[in-house]
C-alpha cells in the first residue's frame, strides 16, 4: 500500500445550467473559464484541508485539454494560487481519467518521500469543442473542476492497487486533431472545421470497452487479492449513459456505484475527482472503507484504482 490520506477537497461548477437530452448540464457562461474552475476548486481544497499553500510540495493538474500549449496548465493554476513560490508545477494526462493517473503516480512519490503534501486538480471546458452537429456528445458533456489535496500518513490508508492498460486500436474513436503540430492553428481555415471540434464515436468505444475491460478487472482482482464485494463505493467516470451496464457487466450492484449522468454528465478529467468529493462532503465515505475509482479515456485508456479511506 502506498500510504497516503486526503486531508482536503473542493469542486467548483459554471454558473449556467442547461437542459439537454432531458438531463442537466453545467456549461460556462461567458467569462467563465477552464482556470478559473480549476483554482476555484483548488481553493477549496486547501481551505477544506486548512492549509496554505505554502505548505504544499507539489501541484499537480490533470486536466484533458490544457488551458494553453505552453505552459502547462499547472504553472497557469501556480500562478493564481502559488505565485512568488518555488513548488514545483506539472501536468499528468491521460485525458479522461487524468485524476486516476495522477493519484496513481503521486502516490510513488509520496511513498518515496520525494513529496509529502500534493495538490492534485482536475478540470475541463468541454463545451467550448462540442459539435452540435454530433448530438450524442453534444448532449453528454459537461464543464467543471475538482481538487483534493493529499499528504503522506502512517495509518493504513492509501492506494491499495492500481491498474492502467491503453488500446490504441481506439486511439481515433474519441479525438480532436487539431491544435497542435498535427493540425496546427494556421492551418484552421484550409482545413475542415470540425477538426478543431470534439468527436467521438461512442458505439466504437462501447464495443471495444466490452471486449477488453472485463479481462483488465480480472486482472486486478487477482492481483489485489479483492473482488467486487470487497468495495464499499465505485466512483467511476461518467462516460455515459451506458455506464449501468458496464458496471453490471464488471459485477457490481445498483447502489454500490455512483451515476451523475444524467445530473452532471460527463465532465471530461473533472468526473471522478468531481463525484469523489461529492460523496465525501455527503458523509458516504468512512474511515476504512474500500473506493474504486475506474474509468474510460480517449487512447483507448482504462484506470482502475483501489483507495483505502
Amino acid at each position: 500500500m502506498n500510504k497516503l490520506e486526503i486531508i482536503g477537497w473542493g469542486s467548483s461548477l459554471p454558473s449556467q445550467r442547461v437542459q439537454t437530452g432531458g438531463q442537466t448540464r453545467y456549461r460556462a457562461a461567458e467569462g467563465e473559464t477552464q482556470l478559473g474552475m480549476m483554482c476555484a476548486a483548488a481553493r477549496k481544497a486547501l481551505a477544506k484541508a486548512g492549509i496554505a499553500t505554502a505548505d504544499l510540495d507539489c501541484i499537480v493538474a490533470a486536466a484533458a485539454v490544457g488551458v494553453q500549449p505552453i505552459p502547462c496548465t499547472a504553472a497557469l493554476v501556480h500562478e493564481q494560487i502559488a505565485q512568488g513560490s518555488d513548488i514545483p508545477a506539472f501536468d499528468i494526462n491521460s485525458t479522461c481519467t487524468g485524476f486516476i493517473t495522477a493519484l496513481d503516480t503521486v502516490s510513488y512519490l509520496i511513498a518515496a518521500k520525494r513529496y509529502r503534501t500534493v495538490l492534485i486538480v482536475a478540470g475541463d471546458l468541454a463545451s467550448c469543442a462540442l459539435n452540435p452537429a454530433q448530438r450524442e456528445s453534444f448532449e453528454l458533456f459537461g464543464d467543471g473542476a475538482a481538487a483534493v489535496v493529499i499528504r503522506h500518513t502512517d495509518a493504513e490508508k492509501g492506494v491499495i492497487g492500481a491498474m492502467q492498460q491503453t488500446w490504441s486500436q481506439g486511439a481515433h474513436s474519441t479525438e480532436i486533431r487539431g491544435g497542435l503540430t498535427a493540425l496546427p492553428p494556421q492551418r484552421y481555415a484550409q482545413s475542415d472545421p470540425t477538426d478543431f471540434l470534439f468527436d467521438m464515436k461512442g458505439r466504437d468505444v462501447l464495443k471495444l470497452s466490452l471486449q477488453k475491460i472485463p479481462a483488465l478487472f480480472a486482472e486486478f482482482w487477482t492481483q489485489t487479492r479483492l473482488s467486487p464485494a470487497d468495495i464499499d463505493l465505485v466512483i467511476p467516470h461518467q462516460a455515459s449513459k451506458a455506464l449501468p451496464l458496464m458496471m453490471k457487466t464488471l459485477g457490481f450492484k445498483t447502489g454500490q456505484y455512483i451515476d451523475t449522468v444524467a445530473q452532471y454528465g460527463n465532465m471530461v478529467s473533472a468526473s471522478v475527482p468531481f463525484a469523489l468529493c461529492q460523496a465525501l462532503d455527503e458523509g458516504r465515505l468512512k474511515t476504512g472503507n474500500k473506493i474504486l475509482l475506474t474509468g474510460t479515456a480517449a487512447g483507448l485508456t482504462c484506470n482502475i484504482l483501489c483507495l483505502q479511506i
